[in-house]
């Protein structure tokens, strides 16, 4: 009946109805495209339409409280999406380099006819999208720069914390989002094979529990926002440093040479020429290692325990000070913890150690032997010990001498905080760990090099009901130092792989609107 109604019409009837069509045709086509070519919502959490398109991520600082730390003078670069179509078939949407892969240069988008399969190159106009795991990272900082207000947590205690809303609320987002690819490339002794006992522990516990995580690792490097180098640092010391020789140019080429492989091998290095890597080092060599690959050494988060700002090696804001933990049995990681009540602490302050480095001799120069109350010593002398061990003496002080040695770090920091002494840091350039959320005003006392002199004054010039405090807190502090074989909540391995996720945020942009 419609069809004959259609016949029967006028040459007038028949040109309105072309009009009407094709105004409605039109419409349809302008929604359609309108929805295809809307960006995707920044609380997209996996996208499964889109591969990413590889490019570098501009290096400005995060809003929560820290200093900009650019590690780059390159200009951003774009990232690019073809234009959806909505007539079938689809595009497959591939992404090649435009130059060299090992450049670390812009990617280009290229249309793939499903038929065909024949690309050809579509030339980035606008930086128009973001890849997935670029938008949840950027989705992760807008949400901690609009933390809530957290002034009570019972897990948590605020005075340790430079702002406890901040660290709660990245650490919840940590949990949330963050997974970490670690590349299987690399041979034992010095990958993969984790060191547990010693002063340089720390680095050997992170590796062993890191790769057995199932959490946080995955196993598709695709899926990952940060990407782990898996050696230690002491085994590559063992490994090829010749001793005597004061060579560390082969350690360096060493590192050198497996970077390249794995840029060479992988995609996602060159993308971000490192920045989204990183390692976690507690040889004092760790971070001399870096040198001979300007990428490794400038761009990729380097956790170090030798945390000196003045080396040109670690950035305040972009490295993370990794906690250096004098681990004697593997088994018991956390045996002898806890120490006397301040009644029962009797010695004003108390060092014991080899004399090595600028400022321990002169510690011992000023207050060796010098005062009572002050009990500073070279080795710990055998008749000492034989009366209180050098446990015991931190036990029963006030306050722990924490000088630096050859470099800044120092494992009685960790030590000191073990057995509820208040540390006193002596290392002019020394960043404690997690400085970017610890406040360490709070529970330590912090000495220019200068200052030996005048270090008895000091200590007696705090009162005692900041010490009380300071002493409080260090015991409250204790939970995010310890190792456990099996990682619990807010402990030093989630410490640590808070503090790199909270850097690398902070050298990532969030465009000024919602991509």
């Amino acid at each position: 009946m419609a069809a004959r109604r259609l016949r029967g019409c006028s040459g007038g009837g028949w040109r309105v109805l072309t009009l009407a069509m094709a105004a409605v045709a039109t419409a349809i086509v302008a929604v359609l495209r309108l929805v295809l070519s809307a960006p995707l919502p920044i609380t997209s959490l996996s996208d499964s339409s889109l591969s990413p398109v590889p490019g570098a991520v501009p290096n400005v600082s995060l809003a929560l409280g820290l200093a900009p730390r650019p590690i780059s003078s390159d200009p951003p670069l774009n990232f690019a999406f073809a234009t959806p179509v909505a007539s079938p078939p689809p595009p497959v949407l591939v992404h090649l380099p435009s130059g060299d892969v090992n450049s670390g240069s812009a990617y280009s988008v290229v249309k793939v006819d499903s038929s065909d399969q024949k690309p050809r190159l579509v030339e980035p106009k606008e930086p128009v999208q973001l890849l997935t795991k670029d938008r949840e990272l950027i989705y992760a900082k807008r949400e901690i720069g609009r933390a809530p207000l957290v002034s009570d947590d019972p897990e948590l205690y605020a005075p340790l914390f430079r702002n406890l809303s901040v660290f709660k609320r990245s650490y919840e987002l940590m949990e949330k989002i963050l997974k970490v690819y670690i590349y299987q490339e690399g041979t034992r002794p010095i990958f993969h094979q984790p060191d547990l006992k010693g002063i340089y522990a720390s680095e050997g516990w992170f590796m062993k529990l890191m790769e057995v995580n199932k959490h946080y690792a995955v196993k598709d490097p695709r899926k990952a926002h940060l990407f782990y180098l898996p050696y230690g640092s002491r085994q590559l010391e063992l490994a090829l440093y010749v001793p005597d020789s004061h060579r560390m140019k082969p350690l360096s080429l060493f590192l050198k040479n497996y970077v390249n492989m794995i840029a060479a091998k992988y995609p996602f290095w060159n993308r971000t020429k490192g920045s989204d890597h990183f390692l976690v080092a507690c040889h004092d060599w760790g971070p001399y290692t870096t040198k001979e690959h300007n990428e490794l050494w400038k761009n990729t988060i380097k956790a170090l325990c030798n945390a000196d700002v003045s080396e040109d090696v670690f950035i305040r804001g972009k490295d993370v000070s990794l906690p250096e933990t004098n681990i004697r049995n593997p088994r018991r990681p956390l045996r002898d913890i806890g120490g006397n009540p301040v009644s029962q602490r009797s010695i004003l302050a108390f060092f014991a150690g080899n004399m090595h480095g600028r400022v321990r001799p002169v510690l011992l120069k000023y207050w060796g032997g010098k005062d009572e109350d002050m009990k500073i010593y070279g080795p710990l002398p055998n008749r000492v010990a034989k009366k209180m061990s050098y446990a015991q003496h931190m036990k029963s002080s006030k306050f722990c001498i924490c000088p630096m040695g050859f470099e800044v770090n120092s494992p009685r920091i960790v030590e000191a905080i073990y057995y509820e002494c208040v540390p006193v840091i002596i290392a002019d350039h020394f960043v404690p760990p997690f400085d970017e959320v610890l406040d360490w005003s709070a529970f330590s006392v912090i000495v220019a090099e200068n200052d030996i002199p005048n270090l008895k004054d000091i200590l007696l010039g705090i009162p005692l009901r900041k010490y009380i405090s300071m002493q409080t807190n260090v015991k409250r502090l204790q939970k995010h130092f310890m190792w456990h074989a099996r990682p619990v909540k807010y402990d030093l391995f989630h410490m640590i792989l808070h503090s790199i996720w909270f850097n690398r945020l902070n050298q990532i942009e969030a465009p000024p609107v919602d991509v």
